[in-house]
């Protein structure tokens, strides 16, 4: 077996896993790119525009507008950077860090409920995959 045979399964597996575990997300009455930027803030901490518009791989225009929307619905505050003034932070609040974590637990509801239509043999062997890869993916030295 090669591996782009195996890398191949897996992109389209994961685009189909995560588009059924998001079929949820609209009832949380945020977009789909909020709710990704917002993970960045509650997972990675503070961070500014520029930097989350780099990991979320969007223009600085685009990001500010997601920030904005963020900042008015009370998901996200902007702080002044603690080394530099000039830079300013932002951060997730309490009720966006409530609203991802209720969505990720409707997420990871409805991808146990798939699991479990899996014989107990299957899904320790996803287990172990999900192990696998998990560690493929961790920076060396971690």
């Amino acid at each position: 077996m090669k591996a782009s045979s195996v890398a191949a399964k897996l992109h389209s597996l994961s685009i189909r896993l995560l588009r059924e575990a998001r079929k949820d997300d609209a009832r949380l009455g945020v977009t789909s790119a909020r709710l990704s930027a917002l993970s960045v803030l509650v997972f990675g901490g503070p961070t500014t525009l520029g930097r989350l518009a780099e990991i979320e791989q969007v223009s600085q225009p685009t990001m500010t507008r997601i920030a904005a929307a963020l900042t008015r619905g009370g998901y996200a505050k902007r702080t002044v950077a603690p080394d530099d003034r000039r830079y300013a932070l932002l951060e997730a609040t309490a009720k966006g860090r409530r609203l991802l974590e209720d969505g990720r637990r409707n997420r990871e509801s409805r991808l146990a409920t798939l699991l479990a239509t899996l014989s107990p043999k299957d899904l320790r062997t996803c287990n172990t995959a999900a192990d696998l890869l998990a560690a493929a993916l961790r920076p060396a030295g971690d």
